[in-house]
């Protein structure tokens, strides 16, 4: 089979487009998943040929009408689209640039004692976070760890909430950021395919996601699996690095973790008095908004 990056992921998404949603009518018995290599040419308005000349690399710069064509035959959304587009155009993400160094945002994100905030790179590698977040994540969310080996540990899934979707966007968060260059990126990949069968059957999709909000869950004793809200930001000065801040609207389960974490730390990160912020009795199910 041909090796192109355009050619791996056409072959990947016509696999997860059925011919019902194509509009395509079919009662024969199909010995492919998805689409054919010629149905997909005929939604695109292309040749059989052509096509057939992309999946197999022999073709590496379609034009940008094609790219198009392609994405709509396939029902690419706008992340894939932008996905397919830098992988036609050979563009890789920037490395780091001098500015902005990361023991500055470290003495930045302790200023937030009672918000969890850390910096993650373009391998979704923890490159800094605040003693809150490394109370909460319990180690998942401290300097070092990476965001995607985390969940695919063993036990990692037992009892987390919508831990597929999680993983899903997680693993094509990581595509869609990492350099396929780089050593680190390489061996990130390359350990968890080795260790996981959940992550090479994620990763042979070759979905892409771009983390802007939502939620998460973290397991906070006593009080159990607990949801957050997130969000992130650009750092000005280094294109590979995104803050991440973890909150909790007044009142909820996870403001009363967050509270009781802070407590537990005290004044310099230390232990406190328990009694400072005391853990509501929780309910033993939670809902993914």
């Amino acid at each position: 089979m041909g090796g192109s990056p355009v050619g791996e992921y056409l072959r990947a998404r016509r696999a997860l487009v059925s011919p019902a949603d194509a509009g395509i009518v079919d009662h024969r018995v199909r010995r492919v998943a998805g689409l054919r290599r010629e149905e997909v040419a005929e939604l695109a308005g292309i040749s059989p040929e052509y096509y057939l000349r992309l999946e197999q690399g022999r073709d590496k710069r379609p034009s940008e009408q094609v790219l198009d064509a392609l994405a709509r035959a396939l029902r690419l959304d706008a992340v894939a689209r932008l996905y397919l587009r830098r992988l036609a155009q050979n563009r890789r993400r920037g490395h780091a640039e001098a500015a902005a160094p990361v023991d500055e945002l470290g003495g930045l994100l302790e200023l937030w004692p009672h918000t969890p905030a850390f910096v993650v790179d373009s391998n979704l590698d923890v490159v800094v976070a605040n003693s809150l977040a490394d109370a909460v994540g319990g180690g998942t969310l401290s300097a070092g760890a990476n965001l995607v080996t985390g969940l695919f540990e063993p036990g990692s899934r037992e009892g987390l909430p919508g831990w597929e979707e999680r993983a899903q966007e997680l693993v094509g968060a990581l595509r869609m950021s990492g350099d396929p260059d780089d050593p680190r990126f390489q061996q990130v990949v390359g350990e968890l395919a080795i260790a996981s069968a959940d992550f090479r059957r994620l990763w042979a999709r070759q979905d892409v996601h771009l983390f802007v909000d939502g939620d998460c869950y973290l397991p906070i004793e006593p009080f159990g699996v607990t949801r957050f809200r997130w969000r992130n930001f650009a750092v000005e000065g280094r294109r590979d690095l995104r803050l991440t801040v973890l909150f909790a609207p007044a009142g909820s389960d996870a403001a009363g973790a967050l509270a009781y974490a802070s407590a537990r730390r005290g004044p310099g990160g230390g232990p406190a008095d328990p009694r400072a912020a005391q853990p509501r009795e929780l309910s033993t199910t939670t809902v993914r908004s």
